[in-house]
């Protein structure tokens, strides 16, 4: 990715992965992809992880469920916290379950990618409803969904080390992180 100049280094988290949380369609994946390659260290998305292993997510949920989804999306997140040092995109509820965010605050350096229900919905609605926690629904369904879901998650992401509004172009939501880390130069 042209534009990124690489960061100083972070020397007050050492080799903590640099995990992003927040809800679906928040830009995780997109501004995670920007944000190590500024970095220069390897991105990881969780969901593209646990998808290696199972196959594409909506058949998985579908027919396995979410549990066994959330069992083996834990699996790897312990050993992706475990592993070198990159930046991690969660799934929306990876943080949400059981005691993951403890987990993720003992082990890294959480940021909340923040956005406003009207970009959120206007993401989402563009994501074509891959999601399987919103497949199949459309309209003020769909919009009840997600509003229940984030008031659900909200309170979890909400615990996070640094938030960031994430509303704008990529490039602006790594600037705001970059001025948000220790040892950045702003």
């Amino acid at each position: 990715m042209k534009g990124h100049p690489p960061f100083p280094a972070l020397a007050p988290n050492g080799g903590r992965p640099l995990v992003l949380v927040g809800f679906m369609c928040s830009g995780k994946s997109t501004v995670g992809k920007a944000l190590a390659h500024g970095l220069a260290l390897p991105f990881v998305d969780i969901d593209r992880v646990v998808e290696a292993e199972v196959g594409p997510l909506l058949p998985f949920f579908r027919d396995q469920g979410e549990e066994a989804f959330r069992r083996i999306e834990r699996e790897h997140l312990e050993r992706l916290l475990e592993g070198p040092r990159c930046v991690l995109a969660t799934g929306g509820g990876t943080p949400c379950e059981g005691d993951a965010m403890d987990l993720l605050l003992q082990r890294s350096t959480v940021i909340w990618l923040d956005v406003q229900m009207p970009v959120l919905m206007a993401r989402i609605r563009r994501s074509g409803g891959d999601r399987p926690l919103l497949s199949g629904l459309q309209g003020v369904a769909l919009e009840e969904r997600v509003g229940e879901l984030l008031a659900l998650r909200t309170p979890v992401y909400s615990r996070a080390m640094h938030r960031v509004a994430a509303d704008g172009p990529a490039e602006e939501v790594v600037a705001r992180i970059a001025a948000q880390l220790p040892g950045q130069e702003r």
